[in-house]
């Protein structure tokens, strides 16, 4: 299909005459790689101003830097998040019943690793058990910067033999290549002003759902605190917070694609000033994004967003804290608190 499609276009298909979708690598790889004529996307899971209507905050008007106005309320409460987080943001999983929607989302994972990296990714799992322990472990680390050794490490305790770092290198390639993990970069920018800053990505899944299930966790348990295990979220967020900070990634994402822009993360090399998310235009302004898993919003808060303030002037286009509460407003020193439920593209 994918020569068929060159040739097509090289007779004079117009524009948009095609889609091509799906998840594997043409098998063999054709003849002529696409280039000038086939331009790929990745479709992320649904975000959450595409499951739930009624956003009043756009991302495409905060990266202007006019500092627009911020307001409208929102209904959405803290159970309704985590349900979103349990649901999956797949269109064909997240309308199932619960039950149902549990089983589609394990074969999910229970393909990818039996079918998929053999099939796709062309690497030979010779431990699929020691693979799907991995996960999840990895999964524990979601929103964090956690080593792939220490990764290994809460994979493998008591173990004498660990899996080497060349097999762990190799799950996450090949998991990446299948587009279950989906890192976010650190924010890296040639002629920053700041110094010392870390490289390392925050781990993130596809979807939030996929950790849930890797990790055994449903609404409930969420709701009522449970933790990750060995592998935990950074010093003070719970799973839950750290699971709904994916969700924030996850749907940033989407609404950052609207504008072509690029959404990374800030890290000091020793941790003392982090941002969660940094949404990037093509001239290197940026917008910065706090997530908080709370319904109000204090000075603690917005103190990192603050600090990059002043240090990036009016590099900084705008600043956001996304939380779970009813209300979207600004603070008196201008950041911008907005309810998840309130942001769209």
């Amino acid at each position: 299909m994918w020569d068929l499609v060159r040739r097509a276009v090289d007779d004079g298909a117009p524009p948009g005459s095609f889609v091509l979708t799906g998840s594997a690598a043409p098998d063999p790889p054709p003849t002529h790689s696409g280039a000038g004529r086939i331009v790929s996307l990745r479709m992320r899971p649904l975000g959450f101003a595409e499951r739930v209507a009624g956003q009043t905050v756009s991302l495409a008007d905060l990266l202007t830097g006019s500092r627009p106005p911020v307001e409208g309320t929102s209904a959405v409460a803290l159970a309704d998040y985590v349900e979103e987080i349990v649901a999956s943001g797949f269109p064909g999983i997240r309308s199932l019943p619960e039950r149902a929607r549990r089983l589609q989302l394990d074969g999910y994972l229970t393909r990818v690793v039996d079918r998929d990296i053999p099939d796709e990714a062309g690497t030979t799992i010779r431990s699929p058990a020691t693979l799907r322990r991995w996960m999840a472990a990895y999964a524990a680390a979601t929103a964090t910067t956690t080593s792939f050794e220490k990764i290994r490490d809460a994979a493998s305790p008591g173990q004498e033999h660990k899996p080497a770092k060349a097999t762990v290198q190799a799950y996450r390639d090949a998991l990446t290549r299948v587009w279950i993990l989906d890192d976010v970069e650190a924010w890296i920018p040639a002629d920053s002003p700041l110094n010392q800053l870390g490289h390392a990505p925050k781990h993130q899944l596809a979807d939030p759902a996929l950790a849930a299930r890797l990790l055994g966790v449903d609404a409930p348990a969420l709701l009522a605190g449970r933790t990750a295990g060995p592998v935990v979220p950074r010093e003070g967020t719970t799973l839950l917070g750290a699971l709904f900070e994916s969700l924030v990634v996850q749907s940033v994402r989407v609404c950052a694609a609207h504008r072509q822009a690029a959404v990374r993360h800030l890290r000091t090399a020793r941790g003392r000033q982090e941002v969660d998310l940094i949404v990037e235009r093509d001239d290197g302004r940026v917008v910065a994004v706090e997530v908080k898993l709370t319904r109000t919003v204090g000075d603690g808060d917005v103190r990192h967003l603050r600090w990059l303030e002043r240090h990036l002037g009016d590099r900084l286009l705008d600043a956001v804290v996304v939380t779970t509460g009813p209300a979207a407003y600004r603070r008196a020193e201008g950041v911008a608190v907005v309810p998840l439920a309130l942001l769209g593209p």
